[in-house]
C-alpha cells in the first residue's frame, strides 16, 4: 500500500472528532455503521476509531441524504461503485495479456535480449 493510501485508512480519529468535522451526531454515525456503510476500527477497549476515508464517506452519506437519498438508495449507490471497481479490474484486453506475458519473461530471464536469442538460432540452424 503506497504512503499517502496508507494514511487515508488509518484509523486514528474517536467519534468526538469525527462528530466535530463532519457535524453528524453519534447516534447517525453508529446508524451508518450498522447500516454497513462505513466500518471503523475497533480498539482493543472496544473504541471506535475512525480514518480520513471513513470521514469522506461520512461526508459524502450527509450529502447523499441531503439530496433526498435514502438509506437503500445509498447502499445501492455504492454497490454498484464497487461492482463497477471491480468489473474494471477483471477486464484484461490482449494487449494487456502480452504485456504482463512480456514483463513476466523478460522477470524470469527468458528473453533477455529477444534478437540476440534469434541470432543465436539462426546461426546454429545455418551451421547444421
Amino acid at each position: 500500500m503506497k504512503g499517502k493510501e496508507l494514511r487515508r485508512t488509518m484509523a486514528v480519529f474517536p467519534i468526538g472528532t469525527v462528530m466535530k468535522l463532519t457535524e453528524l451526531t453519534a447516534r447517525q454515525i453508529r446508524y451508518y455503521e450498522d447500516q454497513d456503510l462505513i466500518n471503523p476500527e475497533r480498539t482493543p477497549g472496544n473504541r471506535r476509531m475512525y480514518s480520513l476515508n471513513d470521514m469522506d464517506r461520512l461526508l459524502e452519506i450527509k450529502d447523499f441524504i441531503d439530496e433526498g437519498l435514502n438509506i437503500a438508495a445509498i447502499k445501492h449507490e455504492y454497490a454498484e461503485r464497487q461492482e463497477a471497481k471491480q468489473s474494471k479490474r477483471k477486464t484484461l484486453t490482449d494487449a494487456d495479456v502480452r504485456r504482463i506475458l512480456h514483463d513476466e519473461l523478460l522477470n524470469q530471464g527468458g528473453f533477455q535480449n529477444p534478437s540476440s536469442h534469434f541470432n543465436h538460432l539462426q546461426t546454429g540452424i545455418v551451421r547444421k
